[in-house]
């Protein structure tokens, strides 16, 4: 017995010294170049979707799969998006829609995120490596709240999603579905709401739920909170007694979503409610309801309840406009960040009025921080700019669809105004490219930058060119 207890022993510290050692490889391997892994994490996750939705299975006929509609679909659920070049519920079977649910719940989670609480659940605590990890995938600000952090993650996307699913499925029920029907519906709609993704899976999209309040409500609040950031999510959760002791990142965050989406109600309501073709023919009720809707989604949710190329031009640029700020950081959304737009806005406030600090809350917004927001800006408009005059090159669309589509993808919201149905492959390959970028450049270049930190023992003297 004692040979045989000695035996097990030695085998159980074997295992463990395995796990520990495939612990440092996978770390090592991570920390190299946590951008890198992140992209090359979501590519393999995109091209595993892409391969299964080509099978026979995943297609609701019998017939042969484009790769293309493949790959971009794939990309978009894993970018969390919401384009498609197809009709979700008549080109994909039970087994591809499946595939699609499971690729918008991985990648809302995140791929870092995801190999953070990996790495948690097999060493049963987060060591330095791990939480700085974390942190780059989380958004965190302080090494000592990542593992709480993380926890805040799951169980939020968890809690949501099934309250989300609990709110929607007597609604369903009501309009006339069978149960399991209507369970499956509500599961869909709760990932694909609270991640941000805006697949739908009813004919017509979300205009089927266009008369009805609650099914929008719900969906629409899911929305918002995904798109505030597991940062803010978290400081609210454990200081909701007190608000005047949340930080700053979470203070902007609420304060410019807020007047993003009380803006853009009000400019929506001002440019749609005498298009007969949008809100014009609705009562006023319903006309508020969906402008406000619309309003909400428009940075990243993505759900259309009407056709968006029937909206006025001045509507498609204030639609350009919300999706490009995008959502919170740290969140399912993408975009520039409404933090970003916060600190430039504050920024050039600050210097209209003659300040040396940008200040917001009482509080000092460090000028390094006021860099990288520039810098976020100037990329995300690259990438724009650039991918817009690629899709130009192999479309033969119009300037101003063209460019709602392109800042569509790069921010991984997933309005369409039907490029995305009739561009050719090449166009869809161009998509599939920005919501890879849109989804992870803005991240990797700002973690990138607020890592590389120099200070130089010397400085150059001082002259000022004329700006403006």
């Amino acid at each position: 017995m004692e040979t045989r207890g000695g035996a097990g022993s030695s085998g159980g510290a074997d295992q463990a010294g395995g796990r520990r050692h495939l612990r440092d490889v996978v770390d090592s391997l991570v920390l190299s170049s946590p951008a890198r892994t992140a992209m090359i994490g979501f590519v393999l996750v995109a091209a595993c979707c892409a391969a299964l939705l080509s099978l026979p299975a995943a297609l609701a006929d019998t017939g042969a799969a484009s790769v293309a509609d493949a790959v971009l679909v794939a990309v978009s659920a894993v970018c969390v998006t919401g384009l498609s070049s197809v009709v979700t519920e008549q080109h994909w079977s039970a087994f591809g829609i499946s595939i699609i649910t499971v690729a918008i719940q991985v990648g809302g989670l995140g791929i870092l995120t995801a190999a953070s609480l990996l790495g948690m659940a097999m060493s049963k605590r987060l060591g330095v490596r791990q939480r700085l990890l974390a942190a780059q995938a989380t958004g965190a600000s302080q090494l000592g709240h990542v593992g709480s952090l993380l926890k805040v993650v799951l169980l939020t996307m968890i809690v949501a999603e099934v309250v989300v699913a609990t709110l929607l499925l007597p609604r369903f029920l009501l309009r006339g579905e069978e149960f399991w029907t209507a369970v499956w519906h509500s599961v869909f709609y709760s990932v694909s709401s609270f991640n941000n993704a805006g697949f739908t899976v009813h004919p017509g999209g979300m205009e089927a739920f266009a008369d009805d309040p609650w099914i929008m409500a719900v969906i629409g609040a899911a929305v918002f909170v995904g798109a505030l950031g597991f940062p803010v999510v978290f400081v609210m959760s454990v200081f909701w007694r007190t608000p005047r002791a949340w930080d700053l990142h979470t203070k902007l965050t609420l304060t410019t979503s807020a007047l993003l989406v009380a803006g853009g109600w009000l400019l929506l309501l001002l440019f749609e409610a005498g298009n007969p073709r949008t809100l014009g023919d609705k009562g006023w009720f319903a006309t508020a309801g969906e402008a406000l809707f619309l309003s909400v989604v428009s940075r990243s949710g993505g759900f259309a309840i009407m056709d968006i190329a029937d909206m006025s031009q001045t509507s498609h640029v204030l639609l350009d406009m919300l999706m490009f700020v995008g959502g919170g950081s740290g969140s399912t959304a993408g975009g520039i960040k409404v933090t970003t737009l916060a600190v430039l806005g504050l920024a050039a406030l600050a210097e209209a009025r003659g300040l040396t600090d940008t200040t917001a809350f009482r509080r000092r917004i460090a000028p390094s921080s006021i860099r990288l927001a520039v810098s976020v800006l100037l990329v995300g408009a690259t990438i724009v700019s650039v991918g817009t005059m690629v899709m130009l090159s192999v479309t033969d669309e119009p300037l101003d669809f063209v460019l709602f589509e392109v800042i569509s993808a790069f921010a991984t919201c997933g309005f369409s105004v039907g490029v995305t149905e009739r561009a050719p492959d090449e166009g869809l390959y161009v998509l599939s490219a920005l919501m890879l970028v849109g989804r992870l450049g803005t991240i990797t270049l700002a973690s990138a930058l607020s890592q590389r930190t120099q200070t130089r023992m010397y400085r150059y003297a001082e002259e000022r060119p004329i700006v403006g």
